[in-house]
């Protein structure tokens, strides 16, 4: 057999091998698609799984199933994805812990980065300042100067080891070299009594979470923690605005599929996502639950997650976090 000969039959041999696979993401999908969410029902992951899931289904023409999948601070849901057959019938969403659980956990069996196929960014949850509202403080500055004047006061709520409002609360301290007591709690529920009866001076919480407190007047906001003002409560400033430069600690978060889903998959995926991201009644749901909504590339999910990597491996580092 010539050489050329020889090219042309592994050329053919090579493309007759690809064909299953073109074939297969071509008449994707053919069956249910499966979202695990690892988190309990009712809260911004779940909320964008459920909303965005159901005109997944009108627009593939398929059942799209929502599967909650709670437990060990969002790992065991995170842990079922990256371990499922990447066919694009077992995609997930997540949240902010995806990108902090990588410097809080030794053995988490997955890699942000290199065990998933980012699909879309989806969403971004700013974070509320609310103070006790008897504090003498109208402002950010005015706050960061009550606390350094009354330290044994300056106590600071956390929804707990590791979640979005330990990370705000320590990137605050780092930023702003104010003194602060950071206190656990297991969650909203727990953390707002106290704040409420002024135990803590300063809980750092999503919209959903403190608007309506705010509005009664129990708390006062006084700053949203991402770059842009949140839409749900544009009156307030964000803590760039008011001299924390670059301060940036929204949690956020997209859907993501198991490494190895084939990029023809990921890309119908990320088109049908992003459509419905733009449906005016999706928007309203997602607006309604202080969810800021996103959209783009996978490239661009990737290079977020890249980023925030960055961001919370330095924050962990420096308030000095041991891993478990």
């Amino acid at each position: 057999m010539k050489l050329t000969t020889l090219f042309k039959a592994l050329a053919i041999s090579a493309s007759l091998a690809l064909l299953p696979h073109a074939a297969s993401a071509q008449a994707y999908p053919t069956r249910a698609i499966k979202i695990i969410v690892p988190a309990p029902p009712g809260g911004a992951i779940d909320t964008l799984a459920r909303v965005v899931g159901d005109k997944l289904a009108i627009a593939m023409g398929q059942p799209v199933v929502v599967d909650n999948r709670p437990g060990a601070s969002n790992n065991l849901g995170t842990d079922i994805l990256a371990k499922s057959v990447p066919d694009g019938y077992t995609i997930g969403i997540v949240g902010g812990s995806h990108n902090i659980n990588k410097y809080l956990f030794k053995n988490l069996g997955w890699d942000p980065e290199t065990s998933f196929e980012p699909i879309v960014y989806t969403h971004e949850v700013p974070l509320v300042f609310a103070i006790y509202p008897q504090i003498p403080a109208k402002t950010l500055p005015e706050f960061v100067a009550w606390m350094k004047a009354n330290p044994d006061q300056a106590k600071v709520a956390t929804s707990g080891r590791g979640s979005a409002q330990e990370m705000a609360a320590e990137m605050f301290r780092m930023a702003s070299g104010a003194p602060m007591l950071l206190v656990p709690y297991k969650g909203s529920s727990a953390a707002h009594p106290d704040l409420l009866a002024g135990r803590t001076a300063l809980y750092i919480d999503t919209i959903s979470a403190i608007q309506s407190q705010a509005k009664a007047g129990n708390v006062r906001a006084i700053a949203v923690s991402t770059r842009k003002r949140a839409s749900s409560m544009p009156d307030v400033p964000t803590a760039d605005e008011q001299g924390l430069k670059g301060y940036d600690a929204n949690t956020n978060g997209g859907f993501l599929a198991p490494a190895g889903t084939p990029k023809a998959i990921i890309a119908k995926l990320n088109a049908e996502i992003n459509a419905a991201l733009k449906l005016p009644d999706v928007r309203t749901k997602l607006e309604a639950a202080g969810i800021e909504i996103q959209g783009g590339t996978p490239q661009q999910y990737a290079a977020l997650i890249k980023s925030d990597l960055a961001k919370w491996g330095k924050v962990v580092k420096e308030a000095g976090i041991a891993a478990e």
